[in-house]
């Protein structure tokens, strides 16, 4: 892995490092297909302060000495299942039943950013593998968007399954379930 060392981080020592923090969210979002501006890193921070609140939440960095180079965070997803952000559409492609079963108290990874030295060197990879390791009875899942066809394949290759397609053009998101997630055989019924 280059040198990258994985660590699991407390939500204060994430916000801790501040400028790191926003250094490899910019960099890693700034490109395509995103092409976000320095000022959706500055949204993360404040995100990211209240997200350290919510019920599970885990994060793991990776360091190159006391460099921060990569991140991941992720919690627990609630019950009933959220409606804003892009849960709405979510909950419709997978019906009730299913969202219920699936997704509440499932592990949600919110976020995977690497910095773009420490990419195709592993830490993606060991990132996504530290935040989902206690994924309660295996279940994790994490949203994105169709757009993000790199990032698909790279979840795809680290063993997710993709259980929502986005629509024929390309957009909306996708859901992936985790390589240890009891329902990922079952996605061909959707």
């Amino acid at each position: 892995m280059s040198g990258a060392v994985i660590r699991r981080l407390t939500g204060a020592e994430l916000l801790a490092r501040p400028q790191d923090v926003r250094r490899v969210y910019a960099e890693a979002f700034a490109g395509p297909p995103w092409f976000e501006d320095a000022s959706a890193a500055d949204g993360f921070i404040r995100r990211l302060t209240d997200d350290v609140t919510r019920d599970g939440f885990t994060a793991a960095g990776a360091f190159r000495g006391d460099t921060l180079v990569g991140l991941a965070t992720a919690w627990t997803t609630p019950a009933p299942f959220p409606a804003d952000r892009s849960y709405a559409q979510v909950a419709a492609a997978f019906g009730a039943g299913r969202t219920a079963r699936w997704l509440c108290g499932s592990l949600e990874v919110d976020e995977l950013a690497l910095a773009t030295a420490a990419r195709g060197q592993g830490a993606g990879a060991a990132l996504l593998d530290s935040v989902a390791a206690d994924a309660p009875g295996g279940r994790c899942r994490l949203l994105t968007s169709g757009r993000a066809r790199d990032a698909i394949g790279f979840y795809r290759r680290a063993g997710w399954v993709q259980a929502v397609h986005p629509a024929g053009d390309g957009t909306g998101i996708v859901v992936l379930l985790g390589p240890r997630h009891p329902a990922r055989t079952a996605v061909g019924s959707l």
